[in-house]
């Protein structure tokens, strides 16, 4: 998977909640990607935008698919409890 494929996939399934190699703080229950050196972070932000479920990755493609697979499950988890999580 490569960043292009991703934004595709984020656009067509109407993903949202996330910090994409954003410059800014993430906000509270948000999933982040981001990259620091030759490493890539991927995790998700708690209720207090606290990072949880951290995981670091060598190559971006791997830090890309488990990026996509949370937001798909926050995805479901917001159509099953309603955006007022």
């Amino acid at each position: 998977m490569n960043v292009e494929e991703t934004k595709m996939i984020i656009q067509k399934e109407g993903l949202k909640n996330y910090c994409f190699f954003c410059d800014r703080s993430p906000n509270e229950r948000e999933v982040v990607i981001q990259k620091s050196g030759k490493k890539w972070a991927v995790y998700t932000c708690d209720e207090r935008a606290a990072k949880i479920g951290e995981q670091i990755y060598n190559n971006e493609s791997d830090a890309l698919e488990d990026f996509v697979k949370r937001l798909r499950g926050d995805k479901l988890v917001r159509e099953y409890y309603g955006d007022s999580l």
